[in-house]
C-alpha cells in the first residue's frame, strides 16, 4: 500500500499535467474475460490519470442526470433525494467494472397493490428494448440497455401507475439482486411512495414523486459517443516497419471495433493512420480505446485516442494526449467523467521496468536510496565546484544499475 502510494506520487511528478490515481488495478476478476483485462492492465501498469478534476456533488449529479436522460423524461413535481453521498473522487475499480461488464442494467419494479397494470409495464419495457427476466402479479425484473434507460423507463412506469392511483417502486442495479436490494432500502427511506432508486458515481440517489405526473414524452435523450484513434508518429513507424504493417494494425483495430464493440467506422481509408468511430456507449468506446492501444503497442506502434459526444470533441481530447507524457509520447486514451477530464496512460517499457524494480526489489531500492543519499550528503559536505557532482554521479550509477538488472 505504501509503495503504491509512493509510486503514484513519484510518477505524478514526472507525468505532465496529470495526477496518478492508480497504477494497474485492484479489481478482483470473477471470470475469464475479467481476468484477461485485469492481467493486461497490471502487466502493462496502465495508469488512470486525472487531468482536470471532476466536481462530484449532489447538485452536479442531478444536473447531469437531467441532461443524460432528457428534461422531458424527468417531469416537475419530483423530489431528488440523496440516500448515500458520492465520494468526491473517481473510483478506478467502479470505472473498470463498467468498462468490462458493459452498460446494461437491471430494473426492478414493484407495485403495492395487485393490479392488471403490471402487464402494461411488461409491454412498456419490451417496447423500450428491455428483456423481461422474471415477472409476477406485483413484481418485474428486467434488463435494460443502460442505467439511464432503466431510470427513464422506471419513471415512465411510475407515471402510468400514478395515473391510476397505484404507487410503484423501481430501482436500477448492476444485477437483479442489487436492484431489488436498492428498492428495499429506498422503501425504508420514503415508505410506500412512488420513486426510482439508482447509483451515480458511488452514491445512492432516488427520484421520488408525490403527485400525478401527466404524460411523459418517454423518448430517450440521444447522445453519440465518438472514439478518435490516431497512430502516434506514423511516419517514423512506416519508415521502420513499412506501410503494410500499419495497414495490418489499423485493419485489426477496425475489425475489432466493428465486430466486438458494435462501432461504426467513419473516415477511414486503407493505409491511413487515423479514423473516427461512433460507438453505442461511452464504456464501449473506452473498452475499444484501451484494447486498441494494447494491440498497437504489442505490434510496435503507439496510438492516442479521445472519446467525446461529437467528432470534434473526440479529436480535441486525442490532441490532449500529446501533452500527457514523461519524456516521450506513450499510448493515452482521454475521456470525461462528470465535468472532469481523465485518461488511461500506458507507460513505456522503461518506465514499467523501473516500477517492477521498485515494487519487487524493495531491499535493492532501499540500498540504492541510501547510496544516493550518502553520496549527495558527502557532496554537500565537500562543497566547492565538484561537490554537487557526487549526487549526480550517484543517480546516474543507480539508473545504470537499475537498467542492467
Amino acid at each position: 500500500m505504501v509503495m503504491d502510494y509512493l509510486m503514484r506520487g513519484l510518477f505524478g511528478l514526472f507525468i505532465k499535467k496529470a495526477k496518478v490515481l492508480s497504477i494497474g488495478t485492484k479489481y478482483y476478476p470473477t471470470n475469464d474475460k475479467e481476468r484477461e483485462y485485469v492481467d493486461m492492465i497490471n502487466y502493462t501498469k496502465t495508469m488512470l490519470l486525472e487531468l482536470d478534476r471532476a466536481h462530484i456533488t449532489t447538485q452536479n449529479i442531478f444536473h447531469n442526470l437531467v441532461k443524460e436522460i432528457g428534461s422531458n423524461n424527468i417531469p416537475e413535481g419530483r423530489k431528488f433525494i440523496e440516500i448515500k453521498p458520492a465520494e468526491n473522487k473517481v473510483d478506478e475499480y467502479a470505472l473498470l467494472s463498467n468498462i468490462i461488464m458493459g452498460s446494461d442494467r437491471y430494473l426492478y419494479v414493484e407495485v403495492f397493490e395487485r393490479d392488471p397494470i403490471i402487464r402494461d409495464f411488461v409491454n412498456l419495457i419490451k417496447k423500450e428494448r428491455g428483456t423481461i427476466v422474471e415477472e409476477s402479479n406485483t413484481e418485474i425484473v428486467a434488463r435494460l440497455l443502460s442505467k439511464n434507460d432503466a431510470i427513464r423507463v422506471g419513471i415512465e412506469i411510475i407515471a402510468q401507475g400514478m395515473e391510476k392511483d397505484i404507487h410503484v417502486r423501481a430501482a436500477a442495479g448492476m444485477t437483479g439482486a442489487a436492484a431489488i436490494e436498492r428498492a428495499i432500502n429506498l422503501n425504508k427511506q420514503i415508505g410506500e411512495s412512488s420513486g426510482v432508486g439508482f447509483t451515480k458515481l458511488g452514491g445512492e440517489y432516488a427520484v421520488v414523486f408525490s403527485s400525478k405526473l401527466g404524460k411523459i414524452k418517454g423518448t430517450p435523450a440521444v447522445y453519440d459517443n465518438y472514439l478518435f484513434i490516431d497512430i502516434i508518429d506514423s511516419t517514423k513507424f512506416i519508415a521502420e516497419n513499412g506501410r503494410d504493417k500499419l495497414v495490418e494494425i489499423m485493419t485489426d483495430i477496425k475489425n475489432f471495433i466493428e465486430t466486438e464493440c458494435e462501432g461504426k467506422i467513419e473516415g477511414y481509408r486503407e493505409g491511413g493512420d487515423d479514423f473516427v468511430a461512433n460507438m453505442p456507449t461511452k464504456h464501449a468506446a473506452l473498452r475499444a480505446g484501451i484494447d486498441s492501444a494494447w494491440h498497437a503497442l504489442n505490434n510496435g506502434a503507439m496510438l492516442r485516442a479521445g472519446i467525446g459526444k461529437s467528432r470534434r470533441e473526440s479529436g480535441e481530447r486525442a490532441q490532449i494526449a500529446d501533452e500527457v507524457k514523461i519524456w516521450n509520447n506513450s499510448p493515452v486514451i482521454v475521456f470525461d467523467i462528470a465535468d472532469g477530464t481523465y485518461a488511461y496512460y500506458v507507460p513505456s517499457e522503461f518506465s514499467r521496468s523501473v516500477m517492477d524494480f521498485l515494487m519487487h526489489g524493495k531491499s535493492k531500492a532501499l540500498l540504492i536510496f541510501v547510496f544516493v543519499f550518502v553520496a549527495t550528503f558527502i557532496g554537500w559536505s565537500v562543497g566547492g565546484q565538484y561537490g554537487p557532482l557526487f549526487g549526480v554521479i550517484a543517480i546516474i550509477l543507480a539508473l545504470l544499475y537499475a537498467i542492467a538488472t
